[in-house]
């Protein structure tokens, strides 16, 4: 089993989750969640970080890049400045992958992310 597929499956787990909660509060089926876990689909970063979110952990935590599965938290003076903001309608973000033809699910991932990081910015 890969690693990001058994470290979702760990955590959904963990969290007392099943696939279908976990799909619901990431908008999208349980059927995509049962094949990211068996590796019969190789889920795309939007949908790992939802997923990271979900399950109150980070990307690279999911992928193997670390093996501290906690958050941290980025509670500086940081103002923010330093961070690029792309201000995009929903469509527009969609029809900004040039010639490439997304699926139902990779879309729905994508509006789902912006949605998420709209409402934080609230």
């Amino acid at each position: 089993m890969s690693v990001i597929a058994e470290r979702i499956q760990h955590l959904r787990q963990q969290k007392k989750l099943t696939q279908s909660e976990l799909a619901e509060q990431i908008n999208t089926s349980r059927v995509t969640i049962s094949r990211i876990e068996s590796e019969t689909r190789n889920p795309s970063y939007a949908m790992l970080s939802l997923i990271a979110d979900a399950l109150d952990t980070t990307v690279d935590y999911l992928q193997g890049k670390t093996d501290n599965a906690l958050k941290t938290s980025h509670n500086g003076s940081d103002d923010g400045d330093d961070k690029k903001h792309v201000d995009l309608a929903d469509d527009e973000l969609i029809m900004s992958f040039e010639g490439k033809e997304l699926s139902e699910d990779y879309k729905n991932s994508i509006l789902a992310f912006v949605k998420m990081l709209r409402e934080e910015r609230k």
